[in-house]
């Protein structure tokens, strides 16, 4: 039987949020973990539907009707049947943290049978500085049983904020169509006891069904983007996000960790249908790389808000020759900060809060 912690970490500080389409009887097997928290659902498709949520959970649920009355024109910048929809919880939160997870997404357990508290670990991660501009050959130094390796520079031992905590997947992997198709009985069923800061400079493929992240430090880049109905692309929402969130992390000196904790992602999608939602996405992708991979940010961009305006910018000028799509999104991104800006005034911090160390290029 799980165990939980007497007082959950940051038990008012923290939403889950969860995107679906169907009754969330997952919910059952997270209760030990979830239950003291906030949940934010986001119902996506028909809005008449009525998604059951088991007994005895906080929680606010918005569909597609209440996102339109929320936001009102603004709305078209929420993805329509896609789980991208799942930022809409992002914005309407009024939290410090975020964790977001998929309903197929199971307790796991750990190598010595032992159920996983994934949000705990998550917290613990966020909680612990990162280490973005050198790394540790030991992994995160601020585990227990783990310290800096001789020869890391005692300058750099503090650490910066932790903005980002990525978890990862048992059982079915967050492969991509073509891969799902070449393999497709792969499981995966390494436990690997590590957390890694993901050093500046690196982009990485960010999975938003087990994501963990700090709201007030990086919240508006956590745009998912234009996916779904009336879009040429899908299951790229997480990657977006992971892209723009990755290049402002390391403009305003943050960190972003890796690894640990696990979910059980309990059943594969099928690959035939997400081959049709990523053909233009592994496509456009060798394209989307080096642009991320070039984005510079001047020094006046000392907030999450002015460096997500300013991608958006470079989005169009050199994006939108690939594909209109992309002029689209980059409109898309703006009214996403302008609707975050109009939901998070400036009081509570959010908007105007200036970074102390400012931009690091």
């Amino acid at each position: 039987m799980a165990t939980v912690s007497p007082t959950p970490l940051l038990k008012d500080e923290l939403d889950i949020v969860i995107p679906t389409i169907r009754n969330l009887d997952f919910l059952e097997m997270w209760r030990p973990f979830f239950q003291p928290y906030h949940l934010i659902i986001v119902q996506d498709g028909d809005p008449s539907k009525t998604i059951k949520v088991p007994e005895g959970f906080d929680y606010e649920l918005y569909n597609r009707n209440d996102i339109n009355r929320v936001l009102g024109p603004k709305a078209s910048c929420i993805s329509f049947k896609d789980s991208a929809c799942r930022c809409f919880g992002y914005m309407v939160s009024k939290k410090k943290y975020i964790y977001t997870i998929d309903d197929d997404c199971f307790v796991a357990k750990d190598p010595s049978g032992k159920d996983i508290n994934a949000l705990e670990q998550h917290i613990k991660n966020l909680l612990c500085p990162s280490t973005p501009f050198f790394f540790n050959t030991l992994y995160d130094p601020y585990r227990d049983g783990a310290d800096f390796v001789r020869g890391y520079p005692f300058s750099l031992r503090e650490g910066v904020p932790t903005a980002v905590s990525h978890g990862l997947w048992l059982n079915i992997p967050d492969y991509d169509a073509p891969t799902q198709l070449v393999k497709p009985l792969e499981r995966n069923t390494r436990y690997v006891d590590a957390i890694m800061t993901i050093p500046k400079g690196t982009l990485f493929p960010m999975c938003g069904m087990n994501l963990a992240f700090n709201r007030e430090l990086i919240g508006p880049a956590m745009y998912f983007g234009l996916m779904g109905d009336g879009q040429p692309i899908g299951r790229y929402d997480d990657m977006w996000a992971g892209w723009c969130t990755k290049v402002i992390c390391d403009h305003l000196g943050l960190g972003v960790k890796t690894g640990l904790p696990y979910i059980w992602h309990s059943k594969a999608s099928n690959p035939f249908v997400n081959l049709k939602k990523e053909y233009k996405g592994i496509y456009w992708q060798e394209e989307l790389i080096p642009f991320f991979q070039s984005v510079t940010l001047p020094k006046d961009c000392t907030t999450v808000q002015k460096c997500y305006i300013e991608i958006s910018k470079q989005v169009k000028a050199k994006l939108g020759k690939v594909d209109d799509y992309f002029n689209k999104l980059a409109d898309a991104m703006v009214t996403w900060i302008d609707a975050w800006d109009e939901l998070n005034p400036s009081p509570s911090g959010i908007k105007s809060a200036e970074l102390p160390n400012g931009a690091t290029k």
